[in-house]
């Protein structure tokens, strides 16, 4: 049976057996007998890991540490409200911090603790909902996740002039325009990041040529 790990774009933690390209953690989510609590995070750093660095290795959903949780790629990480990690992903993390500082005028890139409070602010209210916000599909660049029409949960990642339906095993099918105006899932300084040149790793299943090969 699945572990109740993975993450979706509403920031949503559920169980699936499918694998993603990164890991990350809100701080430690698990009872006494590593299962998910009710709680969904413990910290505002909300951070996106690489699988795999220094050889380090572990068992997921242990009690009192922090919680593993999964991610299909980085445009789903970006949008369930994480930002690169600083030690396993310094460069991506770096690169996030040059976008964020273009987007938003300032003279030197912010500290991570500036992003992690502005993000939570973006990302979280009061009764633990998802903040979205409603902007022009024209303004809104690669990279950024937006909600499907319709009364079901369905996200889907824009890319090259495509709106991809997301699922936790990859991208399925392509819709057309959606809307002229679109519900948003990746919080509003993600999305300006994203438009000041933060590329964001994408699983393959967004590019339907490499997915054939």
């Amino acid at each position: 049976m699945p572990l109740q790990n993975r993450v979706t774009p509403f920031g949503d933690v559920i169980a699936d057996p499918a694998r993603g390209l990164f890991t990350g953690n809100r701080g430690c989510l698990c009872d006494e007998a590593g299962k998910l609590a009710r709680r969904r995070w413990r910290l505002k750093a909300w951070i996106t890991c690489q699988l795999s660095f220094k050889g380090w290795w572990r068992p997921v959903m242990q009690p009192r540490v922090w919680t593993e949780l999964f991610f299909l790629d980085e445009a789903t990480a970006l949008a369930a409200g994480h930002r690169p990690c600083a030690l396993c992903r310094r460069a991506a993390y770096n690169a996030y911090r040059r976008a964020w500082a273009e987007a938003q005028g300032l003279a030197k890139p912010p500290k991570a603790t500036e992003m992690d409070s502005q993000l939570h602010r973006e990302r979280t209210r009061r009764d633990r909902g998802k903040v979205t916000f409603r902007a022009r599909v024209a303004e809104l660049p690669d990279g950024t996740m937006v909600r499907l029409p319709g009364p079901t949960r369905k996200a889907a990642l824009i890319q090259n002039g495509r709106f991809m339906e997301w699922t936790p095993s990859g991208y399925v099918g392509t819709h057309p325009r959606i809307a002229d105006i679109v519900e948003v899932l990746t919080p509003k300084s993600s999305v300006a990041a994203l438009a000041a040149g933060y590329r964001p790793l994408l699983h393959v299943s967004s590019d339907p040529v490499a997915a054939k090969d």
